[in-house]
């Protein structure tokens, strides 16, 4: 069952620079600048009220926790202590740059119940860090990653892919560092030109181009296949998406789409069936294939997009998708 996340936005705290793709006010929402009690607490009360499960965690995303003023972590993390307390959460969830992990910071968070750190890796390529101003290293990543480890810490990496700079060699290079430090769990997105970044006067000098939404599912697609090979989770593909994403013309290019996961994980399942069809001979005829109930729509792909695709491919005459709950998942059969 998918994990219940309150999430609260601590916009722009914190971080000592801006990255060249950054505009929280679009990708997290209009958030104030500092969070009251009120605020972070209306926030809690409002999904509580909405869900009668009961709630995994509270999660302080966007900005840089670890960086904030100490007593306003503090501050933050005795309210969302309170619901843990209250048991209405289990557990804290913070996000945060791995250069402003250490051991200070890192005890006071082992003050309230905090058991998830994310950390904004991005690359692993130290060129394509500088170039997006991330103002950390990729050693920065290792060494946060480490320690998060060995304070107990559930670690959590988040990638992008199509930075300033990157190449699909050097993010398979990304994919295979963070396989090597074996964070528990990784979330990839693809890079947006958002409106006012550095990103949007590079786009529009021309020194800057996005990657398509081709290409960015292709990159995910492998990168996906890679964690899940080495049984790390990726819990997210893709931005979530805000209201503020949707108006504005705030997203002025790049590879954005509100489904993108189901994209990249449709992409895999046209390549499985594929192959499997070339291998079993099977063309001019009718198809059934079986797969476990959750990877039917996967098969199938948005708007039945793979099922057309495979049946003009083959000269399919008929294709009938069939759940079968004994098949493992990301698997499928065809006869």
């Amino acid at each position: 069952m998918k994990s219940l996340i309150i999430p609260i936005f601590v916009i722009y705290r914190g971080c000592p620079n801006r990255c060249v793709f950054c505009n929280e006010r679009i990708t997290a929402g209009n958030y104030p600048d500092r969070l009251t009690e009120e605020t972070v607490r209306n926030i809690c009360n409002r999904h509580l009220k909405n869900n009668r499960r009961k709630f995994d965690q509270i999660a302080f995303y966007g900005g840089n926790f670890t960086g904030i003023d100490r007593d306003y972590q503090s501050e933050l993390l005795n309210i969302a202590q309170s619901y843990v307390d209250g048991g209405m959460v289990n557990s804290i969830r913070i996000s945060t740059r791995p250069d402003y992990i250490d051991t200070d910071r890192l005890d006071l968070l082992k003050q309230y119940t905090v058991s998830t750190v994310e950390i904004g890796a991005q690359s692993m390529v130290d060129e394509v860090l500088h170039l997006s101003g991330r103002g950390h290293s990729s050693e920065d990543v290792r060494t946060a990653v480490q320690l998060l480890k060995e304070k107990g810490f559930e670690t959590g990496v988040h990638l992008m892919v199509g930075l300033p700079g990157d190449t699909r060699r050097r993010f398979e290079y990304t994919v295979e560092e963070i396989i090597r430090i074996r964070p528990d769990t990784v979330r990839i997105h693809p890079t947006i030109v958002f409106k006012n970044t550095l990103l949007s006067q590079s786009y529009r000098n021309g020194e800057y181009q996005p990657l398509t939404l081709d290409g960015a599912v292709d990159l995910c697609k492998n990168a996906l296949l890679q964690f899940q090979g080495a049984g790390i989770p990726v819990i997210r593909l893709g931005l979530h998406t805000t209201p503020e994403m949707e108006t504005n013309d705030n997203i002025i290019a790049g590879p954005f789409h509100p489904a993108f996961r189901s994209l990249v994980e449709g992409a895999i399942f046209l390549d499985k069936a594929s192959n499997l069809l070339k291998s079993a001979h099977l063309k001019n005829t009718n198809v059934v294939f079986y797969v476990a109930p959750r990877d039917v729509s996967n098969l199938r792909g948005i708007k039945n997009r793979n099922i057309k695709i495979l049946k003009e491919s083959f000269n399919l005459t008929k294709i009938d998708v069939r759940e079968n709950a004994k098949q493992e998942r990301w698997s499928l059969t065809v006869v």
